[in-house]
């Protein structure tokens, strides 16, 4: 990118935090393509250095994210016009790519949510494995007002987080949903007058964790309410014993035995 153009995402180490930053403020940090490739570069980059252990993703501006950028969208009358308005191949090609990556990040992420998340922000949101949002912030499930549904992962994470009614309620109306209602629902962990400050002080204090242990929590958790209990006890033992090969067990049983503050490496 150059001076000009600047880039799309912000990225930034502040020790064994990445901090990415959603960079199109004058589009409340809308995706458009670019924005989808510059954050898996921004992932890319800090799942190769191995001092980073956590990751906090927030929004530049007064929006956290927009959603998809419409005005990208080819809705130009023509006889395929149907064809370049389609929703299905962005999806496809870049929405359900992010929030597969946020799923699946070698290390816990903690998005800031600093305003509003909307349509597919709020997705992202939702994605990410802790949100803490400023008062202000609310979450929107924009789709119905464009004639859509739910999309990059929302479907899924609204029942999940709140429950079918409230998640039925939320995606037909288009409801904005305050950030403090959303916290006493359960959509997101916490609410913070400096949500950016918060998210980091909470990545710190995971960066200093098992990561192994957190990412194997998360997939272990993300799965739970597809498996029978039966099967869930199966794959925690799995995951259990596989955990018991790491660094980090041995060192945090051993510091506990010695009564001492472990010391983790994320091995």
């Amino acid at each position: 990118m150059t001076d000009a153009t600047p880039s799309t995402v912000l990225y930034e180490e502040r020790g064994p935090v990445a901090v990415v930053t959603l960079n199109r403020p004058a589009a409340l940090n809308s995706f458009d393509r670019q924005m989808h490739h510059d954050l898996w570069a921004a992932f890319d980059q800090a799942e190769a250095n191995a001092q980073i252990r956590a990751m906090v993703l927030t929004g530049a501006g007064r929006g956290f994210c927009a959603g998809a950028d419409l005005s990208s969208f080819d809705f130009t009358p023509g006889p395929d016009r149907v064809a370049r308005a389609d929703p299905g191949p962005i999806i496809d090609q870049a929405f359900n790519p992010t929030t597969r990556r946020i799923q699946t990040l070698r290390m816990p992420i903690v998005a800031a949510v600093n305003g509003v998340a909307a349509g597919a922000g709020a997705s992202v949101a939702m994605a990410c494995d802790i949100a803490i949002a400023a008062p202000q912030a609310s979450f929107i499930q924009a789709f119905s007002k464009i004639g859509l549904i739910p999309d990059a992962g929302s479907s899924w994470l609204l029942v999940e987080r709140l429950g079918l009614p409230r998640a039925m309620a939320l995606a037909m109306t288009g409801d904005k949903l305050p950030a403090q209602q959303a916290k006493e629902w359960g959509l997101i962990w916490d609410v913070a007058d400096d949500p950016l400050a918060a998210a980091l002080a909470l990545a710190q204090r995971l960066a200093s964790m098992p990561t192994r242990a957190l990412v194997a929590t998360r997939a272990l958790l993300q799965g739970a309410t597809t498996r029978s209990l039966s099967e869930q006890l199966d794959v925690e033992r799995d995951m259990q014993s596989a955990m018991g090969r790491t660094h980090d067990y041995f060192e945090g049983v051993q510091a506990f035995l010695e009564k001492r503050a472990p010391q983790f490496k994320g091995e």
